[in-house]
């Protein structure tokens, strides 16, 4: 189980942008991989413009890292709902990424390394 999940510094500098809006910027975010899954970054809560962020009623559960709540992201055109989601109490196996936010590679929101 340990090594189902590993969390490590992502290298460089990492954006992410949604609706032709910087939501933030970080040369601290993690990447974490889970099993077979594709890395996900993870930013920094403080790296983030929270006033994009609208906290929703959405959780999810996961068995490694914990419960998970969502956030919807506001734009200038729309809003794309659960598109954020944060384990603010994650288990052990991925204590590393309280306080971090990962956004859904969707049409609408870029995340990227600079």
């Amino acid at each position: 189980m340990a090594d189902y999940i590993t969390i490590k510094k992502a290298p460089g500098t990492w954006t992410v942008r949604a609706g032709g809006a910087v939501l933030g910027e970080s040369s601290a975010a993690l990447e974490l991989r889970e099993g077979e899954y594709p890395g996900v970054i993870y930013f920094p809560r403080g790296d983030i413009a929270m006033a994009f962020l609208d906290a929703t009623d959405t959780t999810s559960h996961c068995p490694h890292k914990g419960d998970a709540r969502y956030f919807d992201v506001v734009t200038k055109s729309r809003t794309l709902k659960d598109a954020v989601w944060s384990y603010e109490a994650p288990k052990d196996a991925a204590a590393d990424i309280k306080d971090y936010l990962a956004f859904y590679g969707v049409e609408e929101i870029t995340v990227e390394q600079i």
